[in-house]
């Protein structure tokens, strides 16, 4: 295996959201949550001060178009209050009142405006990838995309296809479930691919408005963690069969990693009110398994020389902070400190999901790698499953 990946393009969330006003708005509508008094404390312990999102904090607390009474239920609601002894009067007052009530955004109005948004910040980070790698749209031979929180039919591939535009014999791979896992995975197979042909042109593209996940009704402690999480991110990046004057990095390894009858932790959920993130809190765990279990696969590989390898910069989106101290506590021995840096970086402006291992690359970067350093890109996402990929800094 050997595949060459330029450097990645990286398109933030124009739209800047505080977690100081995340905490405002949470906090004014439920006063009275369980976790209300600990709110601050649970804010800070994120890490987080600040996120971009691609539709501003506005759109996604705005009351839906409805009302109250749902399509269709003023004649239904006037009956039974008159079955109950209601007056005309009266019944006309309650059916005023409930007519007033704001109801939520259905799943339309809501991702909607998100799916537009991520076609427009996927179709800008592709261009942007193929300007960094000194090539058209003309040369892309395998457009592999990614966006697990807009699903559509057709998806970013197609959107793609048409807007670049691609040539009629490009081959679309779209991977809509990948999630957390896009960035590697991704790779991964764009390895594959150009290994099977070494002439190829693969361009990947990944854009995820996780910012969807943020649901204004929801009271549980989980759902508070997701909002004070997500950003939203377009990524994309092209890889080759064979090394250009652009590439930056060599992919010699992929190793993949599923845990069983873990598929419940961490999921996303289409309710009447939109997409909401799940969370499980013995999800950190299970995703420290799968860290473990990538330690071995790399202590295998080079098992001939343990002594003297290790990664000169770890490129990992494990979804939080507790991961990312486990993986420094469980690291073999004698291996430098240091190596999450700009995983830890990324990491202060928000959650990327799919998009983060590309932010994190092109941190890591543009801080300037010795040819020759090495690098081990790792993610886990829900299932729980995990791809890491081992290279070389050119």
């Amino acid at each position: 295996m050997a595949a060459y990946l330029c450097p990645p393009a990286v398109i933030h969330g124009e739209h800047t959201v505080k977690t100081s006003e995340i905490v405002a708005e949470v906090r004014g509508r439920h006063p009275h949550a369980p976790w209300a008094p600990r709110i601050d404390g649970i804010a800070a312990s994120t890490g987080i001060d600040s996120r971009g999102w691609m539709l501003p904090l506005e759109a996604a607390v705005a009351p839906g178009g409805g009302s109250g009474l749902r399509d269709g239920g003023v004649g239904p609601a006037r009956e039974a209050l008159v079955r109950d002894g209601f007056t005309e009067q009266d019944v006309d007052r309650v059916i005023t009142a409930l007519e007033a009530i704001p109801a939520p955004q259905t799943v339309q109005e809501r991702t909607a405006p998100a799916w537009a948004a991520v076609r427009s910040y996927g179709e800008h980070a592709a261009r942007g990838a193929l300007q960094i790698a000194g090539l058209d749209a003309a040369d892309v031979d395998c457009l592999i995309t990614s966006h697990s929180t807009t699903p559509a039919l057709p998806g970013l591939d197609i959107a793609l296809a048409n807007k670049l535009p691609l040539r009629n014999d490009v081959m679309l791979l779209p991977a809509t479930q990948w999630a957390c896992i896009a960035g590697t995975r991704s790779l991964a197979l764009a390895a594959d691919l150009v290994a099977a042909d070494p002439d190829r042109v693969v361009l990947v593209v990944i854009a995820e408005a996780l910012s969807t996940t943020y649901q204004p009704s929801d009271d549980t402690l989980e759902s508070l963690i997701v909002r004070l999480l997500f950003a939203d991110t377009a990524v994309a990046a092209v890889v080759t069969g064979r090394p250009r004057p652009e590439s930056v990095l060599r992919l010699d390894a992929a190793w993949h990693h599923t845990l069983p009858g873990t598929q419940d932790l961490h999921r996303l959920e289409t309710r009447a009110d939109g997409t909401h993130f799940v969370m499980d809190r013995r999800g950190p765990r299970a995703v420290q398994e799968t860290v473990t279990a990538m330690w071995e696969w790399l202590r295998v590989r080079y098992q001939d020389d343990p002594g003297s390898w290790h990664p000169d910069v770890l490129l990992a989106h494990p979804g939080g902070t507790r991961v990312l101290e486990y993986m420094e506590q469980t690291m073999p021995d004698g291996w430098p400190s240091g190596l999450l840096d700009h995983s830890r970086d990324s990491y202060t402006s928000g959650n990327r999901g799919g998009a983060a291992v590309f932010d994190i690359m092109r941190r890591a970067h543009d801080a300037g790698q010795e040819p020759g350093s090495r690098a081990v890109l790792y993610a886990a996402a829900p299932g729980l499953t995990a791809t890491a990929l081992e290279g070389e800094w050119l």
